[in-house]
């Protein structure tokens, strides 16, 4: 499967219920009118109703301007005087949890961020390139209701035991692909193709569910997975390998002899890679981003359709995507239980989906898409689209955040 290659997913945000809600990164013309607070000098409410208050972003001026704190819903007009680029965040004093921050204001410029106060201390960061990070003086505010969401950010450091716990699973699940793809080869060699049928899905499932590690996989995830998307050649083309070629030429009647090639290939990639992977470093901060890229890969590839080669697995694929996605939040559950409210929704979701998935199985046979009528369609395009939007808040919590 086509598979893009870990990108950040950090923008102007705030922290939403349970979620991360993004908080408006192109900054708009305001028309600012008389209000309660608008002697205050830096506070004056805009058109959008609220108070908004500028702050100042500098190393040197770090927070300031902050004179006036009031708690409830609010707007920060954040104020790059510096000459480099800066990240800001608006944090509680004390426990450190972020309450809102915006990434990339170049010098000169201004960005908003939208928030919701309650009582207890707080204080912006602020974090130039190239730089260490300054903190600004400590606003304290007293009364008001609730303040938004927060949580703690999640730095490199903290996602390095459970990326190494991850690598060392996926070394056992390259183990028994290993295997699985020797049997494959082993079917196609002998002739026996209805053998090799039977031994195809099984090894190309155990692969899928190492979902989170096909970054580190390189060049041999193409090899060993890759589609016809971009080949002049399509299903004929020379650099069409893989399980995918496998896959056609068993479901498109092809002869064992013309298959013993790209099996033997398919069973020496898989070969090459179990062997490498000891010496292979996983990005820790893609691990967080990859919880929920899974998925999100499944429904614009399996559910589509775009990658079934004459099999008719794609929702067999889709319960493999859906174990390694699994996979991933197991290693990152400790960090999400104190950070995450919507957790025990998110496992409710996970189960609901895999409850449907399972459904789809019967005497040993999955449904091939095509076989599903239009209302099982629509529900596996809703409850999976509702587990991915889901799961992009994971994502963005677990995007390792500067602390220094």
């Amino acid at each position: 499967m086509p598979r893009p290659s870990p990108a950040r997913l950090r923008s102007p945000r705030i922290w939403g219920a349970g979620s991360v809600l993004l908080a408006g990164g192109v900054v708009a013309t305001l028309v600012l009118t008389s209000g309660p607070d608008a002697a205050e000098e830096g506070a004056q409410t805009a058109a959008d109703g609220l108070v908004h208050t500028s702050i100042e972003i500098s190393p040197s001026g770090c927070g300031h301007g902050w004179r006036h704190p009031r708690p409830g819903t609010q707007v920060f007009d954040l104020h790059n005087t510096s000459s480099n680029a800066a990240e800001v965040y608006l944090k509680a004093v004390g426990t450190g949890a972020v309450y809102g921050e915006v990434e990339g204001i170049g010098p000169g410029t201004t960005r908003q961020l939208r928030v919701r106060l309650g009582q207890g201390s707080y204080a912006f960061m602020c974090l130039p390139d190239d730089a260490d990070a300054v903190t600004g003086p400590t606003v304290r505010i007293t009364g008001g209701g609730r303040g938004g969401p927060a949580a703690a950010p999640i730095t490199q450091h903290d996602l390095i035991d459970p990326s190494i716990d991850y690598q060392k699973w996926v070394g056992g699940g390259l183990d028994d692909l290993v295997r699985q793809t020797g049997a494959l080869r082993d079917a196609v060699t002998r002739g026996d193709l209805a053998a090799a049928r039977d031994a195809w899905l099984p090894a190309h499932l155990t692969y899928e569910r190492l979902g989170a590690a096909y970054g580190a996989f390189g060049d041999a995830d193409k090899k060993i997975n890759g589609t016809t998307a971009g080949l002049a050649g399509g299903v004929r083309d020379p650099e069409f390998t893989g399980f995918h070629r496998v896959e056609y030429g068993l479901w498109h009647g092809e002869s064992a002899d013309a298959l013993r090639a790209p099996a033997g290939a398919l069973a020496d990639a898989v070969t090459a890679l179990r062997d490498d992977w000891a010496q292979a470093r996983m990005d820790p901060a893609a691990l967080g981003l990859r919880a929920h890229e899974i998925l999100e890969n499944t429904v614009q590839f399996e559910l589509t359709g775009r990658t079934d080669y004459g099999s008719g697995s794609n929702l067999a694929t889709a319960r493999a995507n859906l174990d390694g996605t699994r996979a991933v939040l197991a290693r990152l559950r400790p960090l999400l239980t104190t950070r995450f409210p919507e957790l025990p929704q998110l496992d409710q979701q996970l189960d609901r989906t895999q409850r449907l998935l399972d459904g789809f199985r019967a005497d040993g046979r999955w449904t091939p898409l095509g076989e599903l009528d239009r209302g099982r369609r629509e529900q596996a395009n809703a409850v999976l689209g509702d587990l991915v939007e889901r799961l992009a808040s994971v994502a963005t919590l677990c995007d390792p955040r500067r602390t220094v």
